[in-house]
């Protein structure tokens, strides 16, 4: 596959990813957007469409990370940037592979109980979320250092606003951890998508068609 159309990836897993499992937070009998996590819309009925949503939405940012592995040849980032969507990708797909427990009364009637596979799914949402933090502070080293200070600047928004802002409004994390998450995955694809059609020979170009 083509490059540009890999790194162009992320502009299809956010929207599709986000607007699949909200159109399932408003229409499934017992979930509450205010209360329930999105990753336990797995838990319910038809499931499966949740669990689905992760490992495409996975695959998808694993073609982005290939992307920028192609694309970032030099400058600072060019292994880390690249490795670190990749365990981003596998985080998603290993959060899809292993369901969450059920918890705070959905599935509707559903024993609350910790499993196995609930535990898996801590941990390879845990991973995932890390390396989106690393992407992160490694775009914003590499964009400063090519003096691209509005581009490095939002890189270091995105970072403040998945480490806090789950925490900033008490007892609706379930929304705020889905806004932030919102707004991280979506640097990565608009950062990933800028560098189509650069000069590999160019690092700073690169930086100047992400920030426009």
């Amino acid at each position: 596959m083509k490059t540009d159309k890999m790194l162009a990836a992320g502009l299809v897993a956010v929207p599709l990813f986000f607007v699949t499992a909200l159109t399932q937070a408003f229409t499934k009998d017992g979930f509450d957007i205010t209360r329930h996590m999105i990753s336990q819309l797995a838990t319910g009925p038809l499931g499966w469409i949740q669990t689905a949503n992760f490992i495409v939405t996975g695959a998808l940012f694993a073609m982005v990370a290939v992307g920028l592995r192609r694309r970032m040849t030099d400058g600072i980032g060019r292994v880390w940037a690249p490795r670190s969507v990749g365990v981003f990708a596998a985080g998603l797909i290993g959060a899809g592979l292993f369901a969450c427990d059920p918890i705070a009364g959905y599935p509707v009637g559903a024993a609350e109980v910790m499993t196995w596979h609930g535990t898996l799914h801590g941990v390879a949402s845990g991973v995932a979320g890390l390396a989106l933090l690393a992407f992160d502070i490694i775009v914003f080293r590499r964009l400063r250092a090519q003096g691209n200070t509005t581009a490095a600047a939002a890189s270091l928004v995105a970072f403040a606003v998945f480490l806090v802002g789950p925490f900033t409004i008490p007892g609706l994390m379930s929304v705020t951890f889905a806004a932030a998450s919102f707004l991280a995955w979506g640097w990565v694809a608009v950062f990933a998508a800028g560098l189509r059609a650069a000069p590999v020979s160019a690092p700073r170009a690169h930086a100047e068609l992400v920030a426009h």
